[in-house]
Order: C-alpha cells, then structure tokens, then sequence
C-alpha cells in the first residue's frame, strides 16, 4: 500500500498548486529568433535576437511572468530593456521582468538580444520550446507561433571571420561528385556487405509461393523467422519443412559465425556451424533479391545465381541508439533491429539513461520512472525540468516516456531472434541528473513519512554536498556521490533488476555498459561523504575517487559474472606531464577483460590516438569514433542539415572510408571540415599488433537530442549505417593496405564509385519497402554553370535529378535532368528516388534581376 501511494504522489507532485487563469493569452505572442552574427566582438560568441510581438487587443503584462526557453549553447546572466536573463540548469533559460520592464502594447514588438558561447550554423541550434509561466504558477502554456529565421549570410553561416570551411554550395556538391559514374548492376556484387569472395552464376532462381525451406534442427528458429518474412513478400505461407527444401539450411564444419551460399536454378544451400552463420547467409540472400521484392505481393522473386563464401571481419558490430535525451517508442526500435539484422550489425547498444531521463521501468525502484521519465514544467519532484524543446507538458512525446517491463522483455526477445545483442547503458556517475532526482524525490517522500532509513537507502547525492560544477551539458545536479554507500546499493540493484529481465526473456546478460562518460570538474570536491572515503582509504585526491568508484562498479559486475564496458574514461588516468595535467591508459583495469567505447578522435582536438593506447595498453576497444561514425553529426555545413557539428561533418562516405587498424591514413578533412593537416598525427602512437588483437569492433552512434521523430532517426543513420555495416564487417579493403598513396587514391575512389552505386542501385531501393520502408536521406543535388549551361550530377548513382527554370519546386513532373541546359531564369534542382520522395532543393542558378522581374509581373 505505501509504495502505491509513493507511486501517486509522485506521479501527482508533492505540493501542487490551484491553477489560475492566465491574465494574457499565449497565442497572441508571435515570437521569432534569428542570427545577427556569429564571432561577435571578434570572439567565440553569437549574437541573435528574439523578436516578441504582441498580436492580442490587450498588452502583454509589464510584471508576473517568465519565459522559458531551451538552447544548447550557454547564454550568461544579463539585464536589458528591464528583462532579466538567467540560466536556469542543463539547456534551460528564462526571462523575467524587472521593475522597469514596460508593458507591450497590442501590435508592439520587443527585441530581446542573447549573446552565447561558440557559435551557431545549423537551424537545429536554435531556442526552442518556448513557454510562458504566470505568477509563479505550476503550469507552463506553450508559445507555438514560434519561428526560426533562415541564416543567408556569411557572417550567420560561418563560425567566424576567417572560418576556412565554408557553407556547402551546390557547387562544391558538384566537384565532390564529379569522378561519381553510373555501372552496370551486372558489375556489382550481389551481396551486402561485401563478402569475403563471391562468384556470378549464370543460372537464375525463381524464388515461388510454393518454395520450401529446410533446416537442421539447430536452425529451425531462423528458418522460421525466414519463412515468415518472405510470406509477406509473397503474400502466402511459405513453408518450412523437415528435409528437402528449395532452400536448405545445412551445418557444415564453418569456422565461427561464418558461412557458405550456393545458388542454383535448383536452389539455395546455405551451410554453416550455428545459428549465427545460417542467420547470415539468410540475410545476404534477401539482399540479392531485388529491392521491389518487398514492394507488395510476389508472385517470383528471382535471384541471381552465385557462390558466396563469407564471414564477419570483427565479431562485434554496434549501433548505439540514445532514448533518453528524447523519447523514442518501442516500434522506433525494432525498425532500427531490423535494418541492422539485414546488414549484419549485431549488437544494440541500449542507451536508455542519462540527464535528461530514464526510460527503462525498474521494478524495484520504480520513482525511476514515475519522475524519471518525464519532463515538465510543475511541482518539485514530479517530473525533470524541460530539454531539447520537450515543453511544459508532463505527456510532451519527446520528453516523456518509458518502456515498461514487459516491453523491454519483449524487445530483448525480438533483438535475440535476429541474432542482436542489447547492451544496456546505465550512466554514472556522471549524466545521472534523471537518476538523483528520482532517488531525491524518494528520499523526500520516506523523510516526510518519518522513514530516515528507507530515505537513504538508494540516495545518489548527499544533501551537504556544496561542490560547484557545470557539465559539458551545463547542469550543476547530475553526479552520483562516490562516497555514499548507497550509491552502491543503487548500482547493485539497478543491475540485479536488468538481470531479472534478461532472464525472463531467457536472454543472457553478460556485459553492462556502466557509463563513465565527461564528469565534470568541480564534482565531489566539496561533498562531507566523499571527503570521509578520500580519508577512509587514503585518497590524496578526489581524481582518485574515480578509480574507487569504477573499483567498486567492477566488483558489482564481478560478482554477478558481467564484464564492465564503459566509455573511454573508464580506462583513463590522470597524472602530471612536465608540470601539466595528463591522461594515460588506468593500469588498473588493463588486461582485466574491461570494455571501452573510445569515442574521442576529434581530428585536430590533440587524442587522435586514444582508442590505439588503450588497446595498446590491455583494453578491449570498440571504435567508436565521432569524426566518422557519430550519425548526430550533420551530413554537411548547411543551415538546413540538421545535427551537431562539434566532432566534424559526416557523410555517407566517413563511415566508408574509416580504416580502423590505420584510420590516419585516411582522414581528409579536421572537425569544421577544412583540410587536415596531416601533421597532427606525427608523435602519435600507432597501434601495435598486440593492440591489433584489442580491437574488438566497430560501433556507430546517435545521441537524440536534435533526434525527436522516426523520421529524424532513420535520416540520420540511413545511408550511414551501410557504410559501417561494410566496415565492419566486409574484409580489410586493398586502398587501406595500399603502401603506394597515389595508387591507393585511385583504388579508394574505384571502390567509393561502387560502393556508391550499390546504394543508389541496390540497397536503398530495397530500403523504400523494407520493414515498412525507411524515410533515408536523399543527397541533394550537384550543380555548377559553365559557359552559360547548367551541369549537374548527384552523390548516389541510379538516383534522379529534376529540374525548374522558373524558380518553382522541382515535382515528379518536371524534366529529368540528362544533360546540360542552358541557364536561364531561377534554375533549381532536387534528387529523387525511386518510390518518389525527394531531397530538399538547390539554386544553382538565378538571373540577374530575376526576382526584380518576377515581383513586377505578380504587381
């Protein structure tokens, strides 16, 4: 009964308040925010202002309200035209007024000016979820005539005066693209990703309705999930039976996961040593049938005949998925299961906790969850504060959400069948604000019952604790205290819970990703209980406090037979080098089977050889880079391109080109995108061939928080994820070993040419049926004009180019581009692909006093 109540509480708030009728109406505010400039006052910092117009018959209040906004770059404390701006924590801000704020008449505008750190060039960087709250009420009313204003010229597009990468233009576009040919599809392998050999048969097999499948009784599983997915391709049942089949699952003595594929005009066999291998040859199949099988009922699928031999180059294959900056459905994650099952990826890296909530359900604390996974504006301790633009409302879809127990068991058992494993993410100490607001909300509740020993008994954060400290995300409340006992409580039984749930959906657990990830400066270093541990166990100081932590964390995992994974930091050591703060591999933990993501290459930012010196140094390393395989990234410097920028641009071609043994070799561009200079890498340590033994795999990575929508997922990952499903699992490619740099060159962009046209061609045309089709990102198009003709061409070959002349949206009925045409009027271009969806257009082209003379022949 009491944990019901617990649970009402605080789903309700601890104290809430009567609502009161607002005194102005918020839909009478038009609000829009532009860039001024960035590199104001020649320093690395942005101008932009708020424009707030007063659209109602009333004036807007002189006194009694505050604004609320979310913003990723830090705006400091000011006061101007009597407004107050003020950081609230992590990304939100408000603006109050002061005794001398007027009063906004009816049709009167106010300009608010917000000077920022660093800068900004993507639409995606703008304030968003704006809200009014009135005299001190427990309900925010959100402003929704709100508008991000375009950035059109130089000093808003680039980060500051002398910015060596500029905006992309679709004429950079076109010379990017300009070695990009269209090849036979008889040129083109088969299958994907690449195998390790693969020969062209002369023969075709029709595959019919009436086709049946048979398997060794260890196959049986993948056999069925098979024959259910090619029902729905034909339509109708497809058969499994017990020998004979049309298509024949045999074990055969094939090292590791990998396997054997025959395809005749009699058949398939697919031979292989377990379920893994079997599951892997019954995916290269699907991607040798053409991609409209999946379009709608079949009545043949034909597939081309072939001799595959094939196995994965690494055995650890990872896509990390973040729901916790923004929520995202359970649906959302099984169409990411089954893209990655079709390209072979094989483990789900489940990110499910950080600052900004908690979304999987705990049974054993459920406070996790009832203020954990939700954001919103009202009482304390009833939800978190509103991030990324989530709003006031507690039901907002993007800031609140979890999955309950039995959806994460069924998830577990869906990624399984597919042959993934799901790796939960349980972030500590850092990014833990969702977990020590829940436990301070429980601790809260059982003091307020009198119940002091049920109030400390998961606490993450000790009251007394006065240490100061902003995280890289600007929240000053999200680190667990080290030094509380009860932290180890809470870790132990989070851990004991995911382990129930595993067992249930009779999935092992063995690896849990413990976090570990940029705590802040300043944390612990004034809280009494990490003070009473440096002194209990003889720490000098609090950097030690990290190794006893991750100690304790270890012994945890240790005892319940689970290996520790975490981020980079995990693995790191501080120290002193010729006076100055350092960083090497912890030999504490090396060569103790620990895990680490090693995330930070940042090309230019001075760690370019981190992921080799841990491995190096005894850590098993998953390659986790941000200058090639973080999708949150945007694909190029636009203002339109969505996505953060902070570790460089990242197109189709970064995952692609990544050598993981030697990626210095074929880095091209820094972190703006500007030349590398490849001096950066001389002193660097190279990986040795006891690294090389180290390297456990590759992982691609999309933190959510310009990520809100299935449609913004699959943008961002799709085509990415082909290009590190290749990497990852396609044989070390000849222009990576390559010694000759002119020849290697030629070899890259030979291999580039196909790998391009194998998308173009092949996968994503499959990609606009398959699992319900998949919303990818068309590239936009190339275009330059030479000698008075438009020129034109696109990233992905078998893709279409339209075109106007007269400044209107390319459709589906305008002229295909085929070969230049003469530049006149206002000449936009637009890609499209085969089921019809188009990328966002160019002007390449535009008359002089073309829009002049539009603009008279409307008058």
């Amino acid at each position: 009964m009491m944990r019901k109540l617990l649970i009402a509480l605080l789903l309700c708030g601890t104290s809430p308040a009567m609502a009161q009728h607002a005194p102005f109406d918020a839909g009478n505010l038009k609000v829009t925010w532009g860039i001024v400039t960035n590199g104001y006052q020649n320093r690395n910092a942005t101008l932009s202002n708020f424009t707030i117009v007063n659209k109602g018959k009333t004036p807007f209040p002189a006194n009694g309200w505050e604004l609320y906004y979310n913003f990723v770059r830090m705006v400091h404390p000011d006061t101007l035209h009597g407004l107050a701006l003020q950081h609230v924590n992590g990304d939100l801000f408000k603006i109050t007024p002061t005794s001398d704020f007027k009063a906004i008449a009816p049709g009167d505008s106010l300009v608010v000016s917000l000077v920022s750190d660093a800068w900004t060039i993507h639409n995606t960087d703008a304030p968003a979820g704006l809200f009014l709250v009135w005299n001190n009420e427990e309900k925010g009313y959100t402003i929704n005539n709100y508008t991000v204003l375009p950035a059109t010229q130089a000093r808003q597009l680039l980060r500051f005066a002398n910015d060596k990468a500029p905006t992309i233009t679709p004429e950079i576009v076109f010379n990017q693209n300009v070695g990009m040919k269209l090849l036979d599809q008889q040129q083109l392998t088969n299958v994907f990703p690449t195998p390790v050999s693969y020969t062209r048969g002369e023969d075709v097999f029709n595959f019919l309705p009436t086709s049946t499948i048979s398997a060794d009784p260890q196959f049986q599983k993948e056999a069925a999930l098979f024959a259910a997915q090619m029902s729905e391709v034909f339509g109708r049942p497809i058969n499994v039976a017990k020998q004979g089949g049309t298509i024949q699952l045999e074990k055969a003595s094939i090292d590791g996961d990998g396997y054997e594929l025959q395809v005749g005009i009699q058949g398939v066999k697919i031979r292989a040593n377990n379920g893994n291998g079997v599951f892997y040859g019954l995916q290269s199949l699907k991607t040798m049938m053409p991609g409209l099988a999946w379009k709608g009922k079949q009545k043949s699928v034909p597939v081309q005949g072939a001799t595959v031999k094939d196995a994965p180059r690494f055995g650890y294959r990872s896509f990390m998925v973040d729901i916790s900056r923004n929520f995202h459905p359970v649906d959302d994650l099984k169409k990411i299961i089954d893209v990655m099952a079709l390209y072979k990826l094989n483990v789900l890296h489940f990110h499910f906790s950080d600052d900004e909530g908690w979304r999987l359900e705990m049974p054993s604390l459920p406070e996790l969850t009832a203020v954990g996974a939700k954001r919103g504006f009202g009482a304390k301790n009833a939800s978190l504060i509103p991030a990324y633009g989530s709003g006031p409302d507690l039901q907002s879809e993007t800031g609140s959400g979890f999955y309950s127990r039995a959806q994460f068991i069924d998830l577990l058992k869906y990624a399984a069948d597919r042959h993934i494993k799901v790796i939960p993410e349980v972030e500590s100490p850092g990014h833990a604000r969702a977990a020590v607001k829940s436990m301070d909300a429980r601790y809260d509740y059982f003091m307020q019952q009198g119940n002091e020993a049920k109030a400390k008994e998961y606490l993450l954060k000790n009251p007394a604790d006065a240490s100061q400290y902003r995280s890289v995300q600007m929240f000053n409340d999200n680190v667990m205290d080290a030094g509380l006992p009860s932290t180890y409580k809470f870790v132990g039984r989070v851990v004991d819970d995911l382990i129930a749930m595993y067992r249930e959906a009779g999935v092992p657990l063995d690896i849990i990703h413990m976090g570990g990830d940029e705590l802040p400066h300043g944390a612990w270093s004034n809280s009494p209980s990490v003070k009473d541990l440096m002194q209990r166990e003889g720490l000098e100081s609090v950097d030690e406090v990290w190794y006893y932590y991750y100690d304790e964390v270890y012994k945890i995992l240790q005892k319940r037979g689970i290996q520790l994974y975490g981020w980079e930091e995990v693995g790191m050591r501080k120290t002193k080098l010729d006076g100055r703060s350092h960083n090497i591999p912890n030999p504490d933990f090396a060569n103790k089977n620990v895990q680490v993501d090693v995330w930070n290459n940042v090309l230019g930012g001075g760690a370019e050889d981190l992921a080799y010196r841990l491995a190096n140094a005894g850590y098993k390393v998953v390659l986790s880079p941000v200058s090639n395989n973080y999708f949150d990234m945007a694909y190029q410097k636009s203002w339109d391109e969505p996505g953060f920028y902070w570790g460089g641009y990242i197109d189709v071609d970064k995952p692609f080109y990544f050598i993981p043994l030697d990626y210095y070799k074929n880095s091209k561009v820094d972190a703006s995108g500007a030349p590398l200079d490849k001096r950066i890498f001389i002193g660097k340590d190279r990986l040795t061939d006891f690294g090389k033994s180290n390297i456990v795999g590759l992982q691609g990575v999309l933190f959510s928080e310009t990520t809100k929508s299935r449609e913004d997922i699959e943008y961002k990952i799709l085509p990415r994820l082909l290009g590190l499903a290749e990497r990852a699992w396609a044989p070390d490619p000849a222009w990576a070993i390559e010694k000759d740099s002119d020849k290697a060159e030629k070899m890259y962009q030979a291999a580039w040419n196909e790998f391009a046209n194998v998308l173009g061609q092949r996968e994503l045309p499959r990609l606009n049926f398959y699992s319900g089709g998949y919303l990818y990102r068309i590239p936009t198009a190339g275009g330059t004009v030479k000698d008075g003709m438009v020129y034109a061409n696109v990233q992905l070959p078998g893709f279409t180019i339209r075109y106007t002349t007269d400044g209107k949206e390319p459709s589906l009925k305008s002229p295909a581009y085929m070969q230049p045409f003469e530049a006149k009027g206002t000449v936009k271009l637009r890609v499209f692909d085969a089921s019809g969806r188009a990328s966002r257009s160019v002007t390449v082209f535009e008359q002089p006093g073309g829009a002049q003379l539009k603009k008279m022949k409307k008058q």
